[in-house]
């Protein structure tokens, strides 16, 4: 059990079995509502023994495809195909969800940057103290949605921490392969450390894997079947659903992202021009994008470049940049 327990409460109860729907409750005290709280929408599937199962999304309030392949896992599942538990997240940062950004509206704070959290910190903070201290301990895995939000457009990808054994390395690639994304890639930590969602639950001790499905501020139908179909097909493997799930559409690449010099960066202001596309393979020095100034126009334009070898699997959305915004980041073969 953490030091300190978490303020906020669940209206449901996520020991019982059969299908619960409600709100964890997050005291927040403003001018217009003195005693109030705020409503995270979360729900419980349970039946018997078996697997125990996080599913969540809304992690960042932009990027919708698993906010809604969720809300419709909720509505669909009905607990006698399921075997052990399920407690689904559909909205984690609900606050930013419901302003449809990156991060909440309420403290400027990104959940995915703010683990272990702080049981007395803001709202985002709080958010992440209780998942780390009384969700992720409930579960043996969890899967976790992403896409590129507002800012990014991805190759509908899967992604987790390399893991520190070969045993462990395959049940995690196999587990890619299994949720059918065009690309699957293994990431050897990165520069936010301890303060992601991935980092609280090797903290836990439980198995976790993530997505980043397409983007752009919007949901297409082809990354929704691969969040609801890939999803199923994570509960079925992992034996939390009996049901029979749909087969995948995509043969999984596997590759890695193993450094910052995957990443391209704007090296000025101005208007990004892109100068490859999503799935490109590239050489480094290859041109990626041209920055041209809006206040100078008769100067040529900054060319961004590529720092090393690899396949574009994500590509900035708007076109005004500033320097330090990333434009592209690739993924190469994955190394075993």
């Amino acid at each position: 059990m953490p030091a300190v327990k978490s303020r906020l409460s669940p209206e449901i109860d996520l020991d019982r079995d059969g299908k619960q729907t409600g709100f964890l409750r997050l005291p927040y005290s403003v001018h217009r509502s003195a005693y109030g709280w705020i409503p995270i929408p979360i729900a419980s599937i349970g039946n018997g023994k078996g697997p125990r199962i996080l599913l969540m999304a809304g992690n960042h309030g932009d990027e919708y495809e698993g906010q809604v392949a969720l809300g419709r896992l909720i509505r669909d599942l009905d607990p006698a195909e399921v075997r052990g538990r399920i407690i689904i997240l559909p909205s984690a940062n609900f606050p930013a969800a419901m302003a449809g950004t990156r991060t909440s509206p309420l403290d400027q704070g990104n959940l995915n940057r703010s683990f272990p959290g702080d049981p007395t910190g803001g709202p985002t903070a709080q958010i992440a103290y209780y998942i780390e201290s009384e969700l992720l301990p409930r579960c043996d895995f969890v899967l976790d949605i992403h896409s590129g939000g507002s800012s990014l457009t991805y190759l509908p990808s899967t992604l987790g921490r390399r893991p520190d054994t070969p045993e462990a390395l395959e049940r995690a690639t196999e587990l890619m392969r299994i949720v059918g994304a065009p690309v699957g890639y293994l990431v050897d930590g990165g520069g936010w450390g301890d303060m992601t969602l991935t980092a609280a639950a090797h903290r836990v001790g439980i198995r976790h894997m993530s997505t980043e499905l397409a983007g752009g501020g919007q949901v297409t139908p082809s990354a929704l079947r691969i969040a609801e179909g890939g999803v199923r097909r994570v509960l079925h493997a992992l034996g939390a659903l009996s049901t029979e799930p749909p087969p995948a559409e995509f043969t999984t690449r596997l590759m890695q992202v193993s450094g910052l010099d995957y990443y391209c960066y704007a090296p000025e202001s101005g208007l990004f021009e892109p100068l490859v596309e999503l799935g490109a393979e590239v050489e480094a020095g290859t041109a990626a994008g041209a920055i041209h100034p809006h206040d100078t126009p008769w100067r040529e334009p900054a060319i961004a470049r590529f720092s090393r070898a690899g396949t574009v699997i994500c590509k900035r959305v708007p076109g005004r940049v500033e320097r330090g915004d990333c434009l592209f980041h690739l993924a190469s073969e994955l190394v075993r």
